[in-house]
């Protein structure tokens, strides 16, 4: 008696003898594994891994969210707000895959979520993944930037169309009362490492959430358009707008008062890599495209349509009580030199879906900054 034709028998073979002929990638590997699962397992195995892009290692225990300084390696989390490095899994990225998955050459990757196969063995002296054979990931749906057709009415516009059409996006939104913003600040500024602290804009600090106030060594709502260029107060509109107010310092709030932002200056007590003369501000280095691109979302959202003065950044520092805030030049650069981190993201996604459900079009997308303001 002859045994029936079986078909899956026969396909399974024909993969069987395939797949010793073709090499593993994401796509006919096994189910990917966490990072954190990963680190555990420093073995020479070979596996994929998924996670997200959380800036790149120079060192054992460092990582670097900016200034990247080439395309050799990138860390990677289980979460795209992850700060510790010990939570981190260092990926060292072949030549044949930097220009596509090296930050210097795509900044913008930070804070994605990819996929890379490769031997688990120990990078930088720290828990990595080497040899890597495959990425993927980068550009789809776990990126939180630029969701869906938020920024369909942008599509194709530059200049002053772009910076119109852009401000019809971003005013249709929800506004928060100035005490609602105290509670809205301790999510959106939350600390990744400390859920109890927000961490303050202009000094990086982490700062118990309970210690906001007007006290010494308090935290308060820092306006970083100073609410006196325009006059706008704390009515709710662009007093209220969560795009620009960040937790700070008590006193480092009052040592940058009204002033504009530029480089130069000397130092601010209690804000280390801060400096500040007569007439300008300078944060950190690691916030400034953070404060450049929160200057130029309220360039953009407030127009003069909506009862409140029409906000511009000029070229200029000591502007007073008028509706400008400069100096633009200072700002690009600082734009360009500091792209979007996780953190920065991350809040913006947070603002978009629990808040004010609106974004700020230059976390995602920096490349209009330079289509609105060219020169």
């Amino acid at each position: 008696m002859s045994r029936p034709f079986r078909p899956a028998l026969l396909v399974a073979a024909v993969l069987a003898l395939l797949g010793g002929l073709t090499s593993v990638t994401p796509s006919n590997a096994a189910t990917t594994i966490t990072v954190a699962t990963a680190i555990g397992r420093q073995d020479n195995s070979t596996a994929s891994v998924t996670g997200y892009v959380v800036g790149q290692p120079t060192a054992t225990s460092t990582v670097v969210r900016s200034n990247f300084p080439n395309d050799y390696a990138l860390a990677l989390a289980d979460s795209a707000t992850q700060t510790s490095t010990s939570s981190m899994l260092y990926v060292q990225i072949p030549t044949a895959f930097r220009a596509s998955y090296g930050l210097q050459s795509n900044p913008g990757l930070l804070g994605q979520q990819i996929t890379v196969t490769g031997t688990l063995a120990a990078y930088f002296s720290h828990p990595g993944l080497k040899n890597a054979t495959a990425f993927s990931g980068g550009g789809g749906s776990s990126d939180p930037g630029d969701p869906g057709d938020y920024y369909a009415g942008a599509e194709g516009k530059t200049g002053a169309a772009l910076k119109a059409a852009l401000h019809t996006i971003i005013s249709n939104q929800t506004k928060l009362t100035y005490d609602q913003v105290w509670d809205a600040l301790e999510v959106t500024d939350q600390d990744p490492n400390n859920s109890s602290n927000v961490i303050e804009i202009y000094s990086g600090r982490s700062i118990a959430k309970s210690s906001e106030g007007g006290g010494v060594d308090d935290w308060n709502r820092e306006h970083v358009w100073a609410k006196s260029h325009g006059d706008f107060g704390t009515a709710t509109g662009p007093g209220t707008d969560i795009h620009h107010l960040r937790p700070e310092d008590v006193s480092v709030n009052s040592a940058r008062g009204n002033l504009d932002f530029d480089n130069g200056g000397t130092a601010v007590a209690q804000c280390s890599g801060c400096t500040a003369d007569s007439d300008s501000f300078a944060p950190r280095a690691a916030a400034r495209g953070d404060v450049a691109r929160m200057i130029f979302y309220m360039a953009v959202r407030y127009e003069g349509d909506d009862g409140f003065p029409n906000l511009e950044v000029n070229n200029s520092v000591g502007n007073g009580t008028a509706p400008y805030i400069g100096k633009l030049s200072v700002l690009k650069a600082w734009a360009a030199a500091d792209p979007p981190d996780a953190f920065e993201k991350n809040r913006n996604e947070v603002i978009y879906t629990q808040f004010q459900h609106n974004r700020n079009p230059f976390i995602d997308h920096p490349e209009w900054i330079s289509s609105i303001w060219p020169n």
